[in-house]
């Protein structure tokens, strides 16, 4: 494939710090790359450098002629005294760019609730972002290289987002670069997964579920990773494999081996311990919202609403920007009151919520972490059953991704993601038997991210979560509702329910009929026919043989490699020409694996 950008030998160093270091990459026509990492290892600045934003302090990034790139950074650049529509289209003629698909497209997914003449003054800096990441989009760029872009956008907006950047060039054109923690968004979009660390990028094929496997393969083979990630990585795999749908398209044999890798995994959650000392904990009365309606300035905001919160209950809440869900968390915790229905509250019963606020914090932000730590409670109790376990909160936050010289740091010079590990900190040790998340993902990496969850695995009391981050919402809460013309409704079908539903609402009934008609018109007509569907399983069963057997070839390779005479030069070449051709028949029959695949489901 052609070739779009590249760097070579890249370094870049602050007066305190190395970000990177000799650093050699390369973005080809079709590439759809993922980038993670901690927070501060350099993955913004990689792409500031890729756009040329930023300078190296050695080495040099070389596009090709002609090659357009536009990059949406995290900084807000936009002028105050500009418009709506003129940031995003701006002198061009309406009915140019009315004329344009794409540009309405965009529009209509991203600025439809803004008026087109607003001032940028006037808005949020959510809006204000929104209008950015349009801008952007119009374009007619060859490379996209984005940073965070899922923020301030609701599920619906990340949805679209994903289906317009896979739709955005054919398959072997086009370069997209993204930093984001957005785990479902990586796996939706991304085929490539750089990770940056210690000074490096390290390529992993694949969006972030095939990143996981091939980390904690890579981890377990060096045997150089401390065994805290490692096993937060390998129960991270096991949800993946085990929770959600599969987000890999790896061959049978290689699911086997992960299977296999994951086997003494124990499920995530111990749902009867943890359910158990709920009960125990709260009682058997939580929170009941009996027909409850709320109305402010006569605009109701919910109607009719009853929800029976149980005990040991992990809930996710969806719904639009303005659609209630901070009023519905605001009955639950008692801070709104119905305008009709009732509130009942168990006796018992200890709300706290985690805000996009630094709530907990402000009283602190001049003191040393180990100062605020001395005050805490002593002792914080992880995990229910026979895997409880007592910890003490500087054990706590070294879970939660601090160093121990990080003690020393004052809260105010912490980073914004490790005050916000901090802000949990203090939620968890404060020991609420009900605990609301509003938004908890923000400015978290997304090793955090997997950090967080892992604690909320043994959070002991129930637990409601608001947030437009998928992949975290589906991981850490068993059944999500949601907010619909101010009506609370529950999803059995999860997310991908409420994305259904949003769409009908958006579609005229007639609209839907007809789509509905086409859509099995369709189905009825792209299906194989069972004799080709029947020769397409025994072919796949065939690959699947072949493939095991040169993987078994492969690793009598290696270990006949690794017990060579190293003096034996010509023997060492001829061996490592063998499992070089013995690579490029496995890469050959995967490829055919996955063309067959598609026609033996």
């Amino acid at each position: 494939m052609a070739h779009l950008l590249g760097a070579e030998a890249l370094h870049l160093e602050y007066p305190t710090k190395v970000v990177l270091d000799s650093v050699s990459l390369g973005v080809n026509e079709g590439d759809r790359i993922g980038i993670v990492g901690r927070n501060g290892d350099g993955k913004s600045s990689l792409l500031a450098l890729l756009a040329g934003r930023l300078r190296p302090s050695a080495g040099r990034v070389t596009v090709r002629n002609g090659v357009r790139m536009g990059l949406l950074d995290q900084g807000d650049t936009l002028d105050d005294a500009d418009t709506v529509g003129h940031a995003v289209v701006g002198n061009t003629a309406e009915h140019e760019w009315a004329g344009n698909a794409r540009t309405r497209e965009v529009i209509s997914y991203l600025l439809a609730d803004l008026p087109w003449d607003s001032r940028l003054d006037t808005l949020s800096g959510g809006q204000r972002r929104r209008v950015a990441l349009a801008q952007l989009l119009v374009g007619d760029h060859d490379v996209v290289a984005l940073d965070e872009p899922t923020n301030h956008l609701d599920v619906e907006a990340i949805t679209w987002l994903a289906g317009h950047l896979k739709r955005r060039w054919s398959a072997s054109s086009g370069g997209l670069l993204v930093v984001t923690h957005d785990r479902w968004f990586l796996d939706a979009v991304c085929t490539t997964t750089w990770e940056v660390h210690d000074r490096i990028v390290e390529p992993f094929e694949g969006g972030y579920a095939a990143y996981v496997l091939q980390r904690v393969e890579r981890d377990r083979q060096a045997g150089a990773v401390e065994a805290r990630r490692q096993n937060l990585a390998r129960k991270e795999l096991a949800w993946l494999r085990r929770g959600a749908p599969a987000r890999t398209s790896k061959p049978r044999f290689r699911i086997d081996a992960v299977n296999a890798l994951i086997a003494d995994v124990p499920e995530i959650r111990d749902k009867v311990a943890l359910q158990s000392l709920a009960v125990s904990r709260i009682g058997k009365d939580v929170v009941d919202l009996l027909d409850v309606s709320v109305a402010f300035d006569s605009t109701e905001v919910l109607r009719h609403v009853k929800w029976l919160i149980a005990p040991g209950e992990r809930t996710g809440i969806l719904g639009v920007n303005g659609a209630g869900k901070s009023t519905l968390l605001g009955l639950v915790a008692g801070t709104t009151a119905p305008t009709t229905g009732r509130v009942t509250r168990g006796s018992t019963v200890r709300v706290t919520t985690l805000t996009q606020r630094l709530d907990g914090l402000t009283e602190h932000m001049g003191e040393p972490v180990r100062v605020m730590l001395a005050a805490l409670r002593a002792s914080y109790t992880v995990g229910a059953g026979p895997r409880a376990q007592e910890l003490t909160p500087a054990q706590l936050l070294e879970r939660l991704g601090f160093e121990p010289g990080q003690l020393w740091t004052t809260v105010k010079d912490l980073s914004g993601g490790q005050q916000r590990r901090l802000q949990l900190l203090l939620v968890l040790l404060d020991q609420p038997n009900l605990l609301v998340l509003d938004e908890p993902t923000n400015d978290m990496d997304t090793d955090m991210l997997a950090a967080m969850e892992d604690l909320l695995d043994s959070w002991p009391g129930t637990l409601l979560v608001v947030s437009h981050d998928r992949y975290f919402l589906e991981r850490v809460t068993d059944q999500q509702y949601a907010i619909l013309d101010g009506r609370l409704r529950h999803l059995p079908g999860g997310v991908e329910e409420y994305l259904r539903l949003r769409h009908e609402q958006d579609q005229p009934q007639s609209s839907r009929r007809a789509s509905s008609a086409g859509a099995a018109s369709s189905s009825r007509s792209t299906g194989p026919t069972g004799a080709l569907l029947r020769a397409a399983q025994k072919e796949l069963a065939s690959l699947e043989r072949r493939l095991t057997r040169l993987q078994e070839q492969l690793d009598a390779a290696h270990t006949a490699l690794a017990d060579h005479d190293h003096a034996d030069y010509l023997g060492l070449a001829d061996a490592m020409r063998r499992i070089g051709t013995l690579e490029a028949e496995r890469d050959e029959l995967e490829t055919r694996w996955y063309e067959v695949s598609e026609n033996a489901e």
